[in-house]
């Protein structure tokens, strides 16, 4: 079920209006797809960023832009990196009955077997693309690791039996692997061992020098 998100049209796109609506508490963005025309528009920051938290990002948003409602969903988000701010948000306008791709978070559920015997997880692969209809996105791939021991790994391809959308990544890549933790060294058996490679270092540029004479 689409959820509801208001929105008013930019007339006017000038840096001086733009900054007031962001005073406002509002969100520049742009609405646009196959069958709608392209037009700038704005969102209430907080409700936005709201939808976002509680519904997700591929969530079906049914946008009421004037009066005008379009069934969507974010395209893009832009985020000041220094500022840590909402800068821009692209909404597409969706065919609910056509396929579309898009990327889903991949998060890994269970405790690997291989961790209590010293091993470490590394998740490789954050995100998967899939192809699905609208309705039908989850906001999540759950991936579960509770069989792996150390040297064991999940690739695309274990998991696409699991899923209930197409998985468009290489059935090849790795999504999640158990490594082996390096061994800790001593601050003291390190400062040995990069003594002991300075000294045999200076040793073999000094037989060099010798035969070089």
């Amino acid at each position: 079920m689409a959820v509801a998100l208001e929105a008013i049209t930019r007339p006017d796109l000038k840096k001086s209006t733009t900054r007031k609506f962001r005073e406002d508490g509002n969100v520049p963005a742009v609405l646009y797809g196959k069958k709608v025309d392209s037009q700038p528009i704005a969102v209430n920051q907080i409700n936005f960023v709201k939808l976002v938290r509680d519904e997700g990002r591929n969530s079906i948003i049914s946008l009421n832009v004037n009066g005008a409602k379009h069934e969507v969903m974010v395209y893009d988000m832009q985020v000041d990196p220094i500022k840590n701010e909402l800068v821009h948000v692209d909404f597409c306008a969706v065919d609910m009955s056509s396929e579309v791709d898009t990327d889903v978070k991949v998060q890994l559920v269970g405790e690997a077997p291989g961790v209590s015997d010293g091993g470490m997880v590394s998740h490789l692969l954050h995100q998967l693309s899939i192809r699905a209809l609208p309705s039908d996105i989850p906001s999540e791939i759950t991936v579960d690791i509770s069989n792996l021991n150390v040297g064991d790994s999940l690739q695309v391809r274990d998991i696409v039996s699991q899923q209930s959308v197409e998985i468009t990544n290489d059935p090849e890549e790795t999504i999640v692997t158990i490594l082996i933790q390096p061994a800790e060294q001593e601050p003291g058996q390190v400062e040995e061992e990069e003594v002991a490679e300075l000294v045999q270092g200076d040793a073999e540029n000094e037989t060099e020098a010798n035969e070089e004479q």
